[in-house]
């Protein structure tokens, strides 16, 4: 297999679709293309890159092609087995894959006005009133499942899992705009964010020398 990311600093799909890749314990080839660099039109319209239409991460496993976190993960699940990212209870697993959904189709503020930029930390920021609203919905998910499903382990669903993947860079957001959080929220990131995998992730988005200046200054 081999995965197509964008600049680690930056791109907060690319990181959850390399956490997937992680997560299934197969090997895996990992290939970055720089976002927006003088090579960005080519490369986006290359083999490799036309199936997702331009748009990373892009997952290639022999002659199949998969794209979208959500459908890397789904894809994942299916060569691996599910219990590796799904909890196995059908209420957690039920609550899990509703806020993953929802974490793939909402929370367009927090997007909009806290791009993830790893490397950065933000004294002060002023938040929209939307942005808020994202912020507060997303806690309270992760209070209910902690609360609910998370007594086995310091993660959402207790084990680290598909929920975790998909709301790592929202972990990322928080602490590089310095989101005030409660104190279970704030062992969560933790854990999250001292996850060998993360780890391995920031000290290489770290390293990179690429700047993309519109993810920069965030949106005020």
């Amino acid at each position: 297999m081999k995965l197509i990311i964008g600049n680690k600093n930056y791109s907060s799909w690319s990181l959850r679709g390399w956490l997937a890749c992680k997560q299934s314990g197969l090997a895996f080839e990992e290939i970055t293309v720089p976002l927006f660099g003088d090579d960005w039109e080519a490369m986006r319209s290359s083999d490799d890159l036309a199936p997702s239409h331009g748009k990373v991460p892009i997952l290639w496993d022999g002659d199949a092609v998969v794209w979208d976190s959500l459908a890397i993960i789904e894809y994942l699940a299916d060569k691996v087995g599910r219990d590796r990212f799904w909890p196995k209870d059908d209420a957690a697993r039920a609550m899990a894959r509703s806020m993953v959904a929802e974490m793939h189709s909402s929370y367009m503020a927090l997007r909009r006005e806290c791009p993830m930029n790893i490397r950065n930390r933000v004294e002060t920021v002023s938040l929209g009133e939307d942005v808020r609203a994202d912020i507060v919905r997303i806690l309270t998910l992760w209070a209910e499942a902690r609360a609910r499903f998370g007594k086995g382990g310091p993660f959402l669903f207790g084990t680290f899992g598909a929920a975790d993947v998909i709301y790592a860079p929202v972990v990322s957001r928080f602490l590089t705009y310095g989101i005030g959080v409660p104190g279970f929220a704030q062992a969560y990131m933790q854990a999250v964010w001292e996850h060998e995998w993360m780890q391995q992730w920031i000290n290489a988005a770290e390293a990179e020398d690429w700047v993309i200046e519109q993810y920069e200054t965030p949106i005020r």
